[in-house]
């Protein structure tokens, strides 16, 4: 029983994975939807307001008036459905080097010279060369060493726009973003989300990656290649279950 369900379950994978791909046989990867992702919903649905500003009709015309859209207005983006800017910089590099040694000998040796006369008497029927006064001896060394090293370098430059999906009761903002690039039959995607402070974004309506809590940042792709270089699912499933 047990093993028809795995069987039923590995098939039914094998088939969700099949219908995956044959999105792009012999096609270009399609893009997805813009309208079905959540930064098009906080632009469609901006909700309410936390805080009711009262507008009085002379702020329309004067310059000096505290909206956004006035000439002197801030324009970051600070509510849902802003759109603001994500400025990927990372240029890291680590190394570890590790190095142990260990060593240990010993030496053991126990000799009866004189038990009761007994070592004599029994000297007299051993063999010619043999003796008892060392009836034992153990000597034993070990030794181990061990070497290891990490090295990393990463280096990834990128910018992205992003929306603000929520904005939590504490006034720190929800940010997602998504970007799609289709080259020939390759698909590359960006994907980027986290928590960012109103104060933390620029001027310029920017925000450094390092600014952001909780960041997800994703670059991969989808495509012929891709289907490529990632093993087939018989060895994913070999690989996970063979315990050699």
């Amino acid at each position: 029983m047990h093993t028809t369900l795995k069987i039923g379950g590995l098939a039914v994978l094998s088939l969700t994975l099949a219908c995956a791909r044959a999105d792009h046989i012999g096609s270009p990867p399609s893009f997805t939807s813009a309208l079905e992702a959540p930064e098009a919903r906080a632009m469609i649905e901006p909700g309410l307001p936390a805080v009711i500003v009262e507008r009085r009709p002379v702020d329309a015309a004067s310059l000096w008036s505290p909206s956004r859209a006035s000439l002197l207005g801030d324009r970051r983006a600070v509510v849902r459905g802003d759109i603001l800017t994500v400025v990927i910089e990372i240029d890291e590099q680590a190394e570890i080097s590790n190095s142990s040694d260990r060593s240990r000998s010993g030496t053991e040796n126990l000799s009866v010279p004189g038990l009761f006369g007994l070592p004599q008497r029994l000297n007299q029927k051993l063999p010619e060369g043999a003796s008892s006064d060392e009836l034992v001896g153990i000597t034993s060394q070990s030794s181990s060493s061990g070497d290891g090293s990490v090295k990393r370098n990463e280096k990834l430059e990128l910018r992205i726009a992003a929306t603000v999906i929520d904005v939590l009761p504490n006034g720190v903002l929800s940010i997602s973003g998504s970007q799609e690039l289709r080259v020939n039959f390759e698909l590359r995607e960006l994907l980027v989300t986290g928590f960012v402070r109103p104060e933390d974004v620029s001027r310029q309506n920017e925000i450094t990656y390092d600014k952001i809590a909780s960041a997800r940042v994703s670059y991969g792709g989808r495509g012929q290649i891709s289907d490529v270089q990632q093993p087939r699912i018989g060895q994913q499933v070999l690989d996970a279950i063979l315990p050699f």
